[in-house]
């Protein structure tokens, strides 16, 4: 079961390293060119994809430049939320008609 292990994960983190510097926009690469951060990955794949997901991609949290911490926020403090559901209560009472027996 080791054995597997040890095949399976290096696998797994290389195709997920691949896929991932494959579907990623070129402004947001790192240090090197696309091509040649896919060449790395695919033959040195341990290397290649840990490098990849430490130091070949910029990466932001939503909402936070800078590389800070994305937290998770109640959706009844979330601004874009309470809007949302304010737009949807408007549209409510525009389409609710006065005959409309409810």
């Amino acid at each position: 079961m080791l054995r597997v292990l040890l095949i399976l994960i290096p696998l797994g983190l290389t195709i997920y390293a691949f896929i991932d510097c494959i579907g990623t926009k070129d402004e947001d690469v790192r240090h090197l060119p696309k091509v040649v951060w896919a060449i790395l990955i695919l033959l040195f794949s341990l290397v290649g994809s840990l490098s990849w997901l430490f130091a070949g991609k910029k990466r932001e949290f939503a909402g936070r430049p800078n590389g800070g911490r994305n937290q998770w926020v109640a959706p009844d403090d979330n601004p874009d939320f309470l809007k949302s559901l304010d737009e949807n209560r408007k549209d409510d009472r525009k389409n609710d008609s006065p005959d409309d027996p409810h």
